[in-house]
């Protein structure tokens, strides 16, 4: 099963909130799952990512800075597989 979740081109201020309010997002849920864990293993794992997510925010926003008045191709799918 896949979700279409965005798809379609935005201008790049439209384009960096979307990405931007994700990102926010997908860092709460890792902050959220370090508060409830136990495993040392797993909150440097999500500590990891947190930094690769803002890092990967960083360079979205200098490439849309640079190239600002192009417009901006997002597409985004989730994949539901059921084990």
């Amino acid at each position: 099963m896949q979700l279409q979740l965005i798809k379609g081109h935005f201008t790049p201020q439209d384009a960096l909130e979307m990405l931007t309010k994700m990102t926010h997002v997908k860092v709460g849920y890792h902050e959220y799952q370090i508060q409830a864990s136990d495993s040392e293993e797993d909150v440097k794992f999500r500590e990891q990512r947190i930094k690769e997510l803002q890092h990967n925010l960083r360079e979205a926003r200098q490439y849309i800075a640079e190239n600002g008045q192009r417009r901006v191709s997002l597409q985004a799918n989730i994949v539901m597989a059921f084990e």
